[in-house]
């Protein structure tokens, strides 16, 4: 497996998956699904640096279930797994 390391204010995150039925029990296609705005932190940069050089570590870490903007993240393949990268001020607070 390769390593990979978000730069910066940078996280790496797997989306969790949607739920495919509604409450009432009916099977939503793919094409029509939303795409769920919660996610699993892989990994997380070393922090944003500051106009002096200072490093400030970021409030998330490897392991947090976070919640994100409809249109936060770049879509990645990284060893055949669909990701996102985001900055960290994209992800609008932990779950749990």
């Amino acid at each position: 497996m390769t390593k990979f390391r978000p730069l910066h204010d940078r996280v790496l995150v797997r989306r969790l998956d949607s739920e495919e039925k509604t409450a009432g029990g009916i099977i939503i296609p793919d094409t029509a699904k939303e795409k769920p705005m919660e996610g699993k932190v892989i990994a997380v940069g070393s922090g944003a640096r500051s106009e002096e050089g200072k490093v400030t570590p970021l409030d998330v870490k490897a392991g947090d279930t976070v919640l994100f903007g409809k249109w936060s993240g770049t879509e990645v393949k990284i060893n055949g797994e669909d990701l996102l990268i985001m900055k960290e001020s994209d992800i609008l607070g932990i779950i749990g």
